[in-house]
């Protein structure tokens, strides 16, 4: 790899020395970088000129952000982590040099992440967008029970009474999923998950979905015959209403988004690194 393309959360690294600093190694090793603040409305101009790599530093906010600003490009991501718990961003800031050299080398391996898409379908329009680890759906207002009707493959499947719903990739499942109780799987995996946010029956639990099914989520009226409001967040950041008479179509989406693994650890020995023996 030759050419490289930066991504900086300016929050995480304000005064820009970890930023610099990557940039003079490349430089000072045969390669090049290049730095955009707006890389949504760049990175067409500079992809289009051979990118191999583009660096995310900062943490899994800015990984996620990144791959939807990235997923019609095949540019992979490789994630420097300059924030606490990341599981997106691998590389720990103490290790950069390190993971440089592996890349100009080519010494790693590119996994292929499946993405989500959420067609939202209302009355009068329909807007889709798409998510790397999840679609949370959540309440708008006042603390109340939310009711769901849950269709897979057109067929009605069950109905949920929860605080919300996330529908998640692998990748997202050791994410907001993993704190609603619902399993980690390998983020090189291809399914679907669906699981409920603090539901109201003990026996509820997530499900695993194969990654062709097409989950629908409907939205009904609510238990007392009143008018539900929520909103669909796709991976934290997007936001789309709903209410009672929308539903929201989930599939596996035609993009994916390629992430540079560098580590040689085993996914389960990262996950000890990251959860804790406890």
């Amino acid at each position: 790899m030759k050419r490289f393309y930066l991504i900086t959360n300016e929050v995480k690294d304000p005064q820009g020395g970890i930023t610099q600093k990557i940039i003079s190694y490349l430089e000072n090793h045969g390669a090049s970088a290049v730095c955009v603040k707006n890389e949504k409305q760049k990175l067409m101009h500079f992809g289009s000129q051979g990118t191999d790599c583009a660096l995310v530093l900062g943490g899994d906010g800015t990984m996620l952000r990144a791959a939807r600003n990235m997923m019609d490009s095949d540019i992979p991501l490789v994630g420097i982590n300059l924030g606490t718990l990341g599981y997106l961003a691998e590389v720990e800031s103490a290790h950069v040099e390190e993971a440089l050299d592996k890349l100009l080398q080519g010494d790693f391996i590119r996994e292929n992440r499946m993405m989500l898409s959420g067609r939202v379908e209302k009355q009068e329009k329909t807007q889709e967008d798409y998510a790397l680890n999840d679609i949370v759906i959540s309440r708008c207002g006042s603390l109340q029970i939310l009711t769901f009707h849950i269709y897979v493959n057109g067929q009605f499947l069950t109905t949920y009474c929860a605080d919300g719903m996330i529908v998640a990739t692998p990748t997202g499942s050791t994410a907001y999923n993993l704190s609603a109780g619902g399993p980690i799987v390998r983020p090189g995996a291809k399914m679907i998950l669906l699981t409920p946010i603090c539901p109201h029956t003990l026996n509820t639990r997530s499900i695993v979905f194969a990654p062709e099914d097409e989950i629908a989520i409907e939205i009904p009226r609510g238990k007392d015959g009143g008018l539900q409001r929520m909103e669909a967040s796709f991976d934290g950041s997007q936001k789309i209403t709903l209410q009672t008479g929308h539903r929201i179509v989930v599939r596996r989406a035609d993009k994916t988004i390629g992430i540079l693994k560098l580590n040689t650890e085993s996914f389960l020995a990262v996950l000890h690194k990251k959860i804790g023996e406890g």
